[in-house]
């Protein structure tokens, strides 16, 4: 019986997704992609759901695309990569455009993607051992997943440059001194603490919280669409770029990269 990527399970009003894939950080791979996309929309669709929780197991919230999948083991994976980008922005828009409250209980890396896919949601709950990381400067490449959106409205701009550029580990108390994140509990109480906090909003007036939602995402200002297709197209151009294959090659190989700008 092969591994079950994502767990799916109820409280009453509160739907709690898992990412299952402990040994590899919860890194999406293709079949744990394929069914957080479904989920995250059928949860969205579910007139019995009035909350989510989206977390992962292992002491890991996700280490962002697995590398190892999607370059080493798939050779062709360039010639895919509009597709996937898509799958990937579906799992961004289901979060920021459910009208519902999804939180993001996270515990160790929230990394890449992972981060991204954290701060899509409306709120982090986050163990005093989780992490963030906008690690694609490291191998390359750029944010992906509305990274590019997120953090300026955040930290600001001068603090979202330097987390993207720099590509450093923002530990959970920084995280909530920049903004990141909204609460801080020890590891074994945050299954707990985020269960509270959606049981609370659960309990809440449905149609008021998907106003108030859809209305703070659009005086945000600019756009996630616009956002998401600014950053496909130029993850498209790093994704074919010289730069690329040695930061992964260098990943692989667990060396420095050596980036020449091609």
């Amino acid at each position: 019986m092969s591994e079950e990527v994502l767990i799916v399970s109820r409280d009453g009003a509160v739907a709690t997704l898992t990412m299952n894939r402990p040994r590899a950080k919860n890194a999406l791979n293709k079949a744990l992609l394929e069914a957080l996309a479904t989920q995250l929309r059928a949860v969205a669709d579910d007139p019995e759901v009035r909350a989510v929780i989206l977390t992962g197991a292992g002491g890991a919230f996700c280490a962002g695309a697995d590398l190892k999948s999607a370059f080493v083991d798939n050779p062709n994976v360039l010639d895919e990569i509009d597709v996937t980008l898509g799958v990937y922005h579906s799992l961004i828009r289901a979060i920021a455009y459910a009208p519902k409250p999804v939180i993001a209980a996270v515990d160790g890396p929230s990394v890449g993607f992972g981060c991204d896919l954290a701060l899509a949601c409306d709120l982090r709950i986050v163990s005093t051992e989780a992490y963030f990381q906008e690690k694609f400067v490291k191998i390359g490449l750029m944010p992906d997943g509305g990274g590019t959106f997120w953090l300026p409205r955040l930290v600001g701009l001068a603090r979202a440059m330097e987390i993207m550029m720099l590509g450093e580990t923002i530990p959970a108390a920084r995280a909530l001194e920049y903004g990141i994140v909204n609460r801080v509990v020890a590891p074994p109480e945050l299954g707990a603490t985020a269960l509270h906090l959606a049981r609370t909003l659960a309990s809440g007036p449905p149609l008021a919280l998907a106003g108030m939602k859809r209305a703070t995402r659009d005086a945000l200002g600019g756009g996630l669409e616009a956002a998401l297709n600014a950053e496909k197209e130029g993850q498209l151009r790093c994704l074919r770029s010289n730069d690329c294959m040695e930061g992964v090659a260098a990943w692989v190989q667990k060396r420095e990269p050596s980036f020449q700008g091609r």
